[in-house]
């Protein structure tokens, strides 16, 4: 079984036997974080672009824990020039031991110039399943775009969507996000830790079952299983 567990804000922990991948690593500053940046473990660091609540702890972790860290080539390559990278880009499938991650688009500002920010689709081999793949949606910060869709052909068992507003899609785009996605689950992020942000996840999980699409928001700390 693949663990999922809500650190808060963008970032989650997603445990596939051994392997270990974080999100949008924002630990320290923020308020609502289910655990300090000291304590988490990693294999690999997704960033989805270069804000200081999406960054986050992304160097200090991967110094620590020698986790390889992933995203657009010029968000790497601006942000961590001496640490161990695996750069890609927009449309692009990378293999890995445990599977793979494809980078989707994100209607967003990069925070870097000439970067692109991201989301990731990630693939991962459920060995404990007989190696069943499980398909994973993480949309980063984005706006509600037509494109999403296509994901709809992906056969989503999971989809992470922002909610916050103001700065990414709020409750209600990000219903209709849900819907064109169809996952078999879909939890709400990026939310609640700013003012500006500061959201009902009810309201989202509300509008979600209306169109009887499967929702459920987690506490930071909370985990479920895929």
């Amino acid at each position: 079984m693949i663990d999922v567990k809500y650190l808060g804000h963008s970032c989650f922990q997603i445990t596939a036997g051994a392997v270990r991948i974080l999100t949008d690593p924002f630990l320290t500053g923020n308020p609502y974080a289910a655990v300090t940046a000291d304590k988490v473990d990693a294999n690999y660091i997704l960033v989805s672009h270069g804000h200081s609540d999406h960054v986050g702890d992304t160097e200090s972790i991967a110094k620590r824990t020698g986790a390889t860290i992933i995203g657009s080539i010029d968000l790497t390559g601006a942000l961590f020039k001496n640490l161990n990278t695996l750069p890609c880009n927009i449309g692009g499938r990378v293999s890995l031991p445990f599977g793979a991650i494809k980078l989707t688009p994100a209607i967003h500002g990069s925070g870097v110039p000439g970067a692109l920010a991201s989301g990731f689709i990630l693939s991962i081999r459920d060995e404990e399943s007989a190696g069943i793949v499980k398909k994973i949606y993480f949309a980063g910060d984005t706006a509600l775009t037509k494109d999403m869709e296509l994901l709809a052909e992906e056969h989503l068992d999971l989809a992470m969507l922002p909610i916050g507003d103001v700065f990414t899609m709020g409750a209600a785009d990000a219903a209709r996000a849900a819907k064109m996605i169809g996952a078999a689950m879909t939890i709400p992020m990026h939310y609640h830790t700013f003012p500006f942000i500061d959201q009902d996840p009810k309201l989202f999980c509300n509008l979600c079952q209306r169109n009887s699409i499967p929702v459920t928001a987690l506490d930071p700390g909370d985990s479920i299983t895929v």
